[in-house]
């Protein structure tokens, strides 16, 4: 029938999780005692390097360490970049964390300096209390005064009333067109345990009264029923706000400064500035309004930074506002960038001397195993005992981070066959499709004359020789 109108279809919408590299990180894997266990949140093997990490975690939880700057070195492919990601979740939202690549001081459009000091105050938190008034109470009554229409009352603001109690107390307020909205924002009956910011006269549903859980017979699973509170209704409470201190730079450096934390754009700040919050900061020190959390800045593959910020990462670890630097590298003895000396991790060593240094080593035939069987979990691929043990075998003759790229690709000529399960077929036929780094240069030495601006002999050239 041409007449008939077409029903569209409907498609379910699903959130997107994005599966990254180290997305199946959730700590370091560490009892109480800070001993490593050998397979534990997303973390395998490397026990050394994790409890050496665990305890440098208890003393910045501490408050014990601070200015202080620690290197994790190792191989391409041993767990660094994961063990910085253990201890970032470990130490949860309350410590600022910052984690960049040294490349990125050399793309942003400012100076080097600024970037790190940027990065170096950014890992920096600031505790600041302070206390508020509030009114917490069960709602009694809600009156809302509805004029007649057409009246003169009906044209000015909505007015009403408010009876809350404590088991101590009970009181009536008088209550304007904003307040009224509020409360009605909020969905506030009687029986409600709330509470008001007097200042910014802000409400809060706290839940339920238990004397009214019987008012209804069945109630929604969200429902929170919760104690009256005792005492006064009018009362004083410590509200702790945690900001970093390169948003306070921002704040005070620009016009509409809070506006230019969501854009990004924050440009370079004015030593005087960062002077003056320094200052301030002290005093609320002083006050005891403010603590200082000093935080972590991890900089990966940190010998592409050059001498000059090494020169200045020394410096600025020996201020008094300095946060733990967390460094890695997997670099041996080379050229430090800018100069043309040779120096350990390509960094210099005085910078060097000051580290605490963790090493990580290659894992083991186990340790790979386990590290795919927990890749497979997160990507949501079902491989059989053999597949798995397929790509142990290509982790360790090619690399781990060349047999875990396999997983998906292996997945999709799977689901191709319409087969449930990643087999051995399908891993292999992957590694033909894609080859490794050994592979790759193999071809490049067997067919090197055919590449263009290729400086290396020729075999003829080699011959003469």
């Amino acid at each position: 029938m041409e007449g008939a109108p077409r029903i569209a279809e409907a498609k379910d919408v699903t959130l997107i999780e994005r599966i990254g590299a180290h997305s199946h990180i959730r700590g370091l894997g560490l009892d109480d005692s800070l001993e490593a266990r050998s397979s534990s949140q997303g973390m395998v093997g490397q026990l050394s390097a994790r409890k050496a990490a665990g305890v440098i975690l208890q003393m910045i939880r501490d408050g014990h360490i601070a200015g202080r700057a620690v290197l994790i070195s190792g191989q391409p492919g041993t767990g660094k970049t994961a063990i910085a990601m253990g201890m970032a979740q470990s130490l949860g939202p309350g410590t600022p964390f910052t984690s960049m690549s040294a490349s990125e001081i050399f793309s942003l459009e400012m100076s080097k300096v600024e970037a790190l000091t940027q990065a170096l105050r950014r890992s920096i938190g600031v505790t600041i209390k302070e206390e508020t008034e509030l009114i917490e109470g069960e709602v009694v009554e809600l009156i809302i005064d509805r004029p007649a229409p057409g009246s003169s009352a009906a044209a000015g603001a909505r007015q009403g009333k408010l009876t809350m109690k404590t088991t101590d107390m009970e009181t009536v307020y008088d209550l304007g067109a904003k307040m009224l909205d509020a409360l009605a924002k909020e969905r506030v009956t009687s029986g409600d345990v709330i509470a008001i910011d007097k200042a910014s006269g802000k409400v809060t549903k706290l839940g339920r009264s238990y004397a009214r859980s019987k008012d209804y017979a069945v109630s929604g699973p969200t429902v929170r029923y919760v104690a009256c509170p005792d005492g006064e209704l009018q009362r004083r409470r410590e509200v702790v706000h945690t900001v970093t201190l390169h948003e306070i730079d921002v704040i005070n450096s620009r016009a509409q400064g809070f506006l230019a934390l969501f854009a990004g754009d924050t440009g370079e700040i004015k030593a005087e500035v960062r002077e003056q919050i320094n200052q301030k900061v002290a005093e609320w020190r002083e006050e005891g309004k403010a603590e200082i959390v000093p935080g972590v800045l991890f900089i990966d593959e940190v010998h592409m930074l050059d001498i000059e910020c090494f020169s200045f990462l020394n410096r600025a670890l020996e201020a008094e506002l300095a946060p733990v630097l967390v460094v890695a590298s997997n670099r041996g003895i080379t050229t430090i960038r800018g100069t043309h000396y040779r120096s350990p991790h390509g960094m210099p060593i005085d910078l060097l001397d000051r580290m605490l240094i963790i090493a990580t080593e290659p894992y083991g035939e186990a340790d790979v195993t386990r590290i795919l069987q927990i890749r497979c979990e997160e990507e949501d691929v079902t491989a059989t005992p053999a597949a798995v043990a397929l790509l142990t075998r290509i982790g360790l003759e090619c690399s781990l981070r060349y047999a875990i790229q396999l997983i998906q690709t292996s997945s999709l000529v799977a689901q191709q066959r319409r087969a449930a399960e990643v087999d051995v077929q399908d891993v292999r036929r992957v590694y033909e499709l894609f080859v490794d780094v050994q592979r790759s240069t193999q071809f490049l030495q067997s067919y090197t004359e055919s590449f263009l601006f290729e400086e290396g002999k020729s075999k003829d050239a080699e011959m003469a020789d």
